[in-house]
């Protein structure tokens, strides 16, 4: 599932971001979400979150629901 969409995104999932200077190379971020911080329900380019080790970046791929 991508993560263009915020209903689909909840604190705790295990996520694959790609962070702003990586965004050119495509490189993904794997992590837990902390905070979202994207307000619109919808965003072309994935919702933006910030992870349990504090980086930022879009959602690109769901790997799991939260337990």
């Amino acid at each position: 599932m991508d993560g263009k969409n915020r209903k689909d995104i909840n604190i705790g999932q295990e996520v694959e971001i790609v962070k702003k200077e990586h965004q050119r190379t495509g490189e993904l971020t794997q992590g837990q979400i902390k905070r979202i911080l994207t307000k619109v329900s919808f965003h072309p380019h994935g919702i933006k979150v910030q992870l349990e080790s504090g980086e930022v970046g879009r959602v690109k791929n769901i790997l799991e629901e939260p337990s």
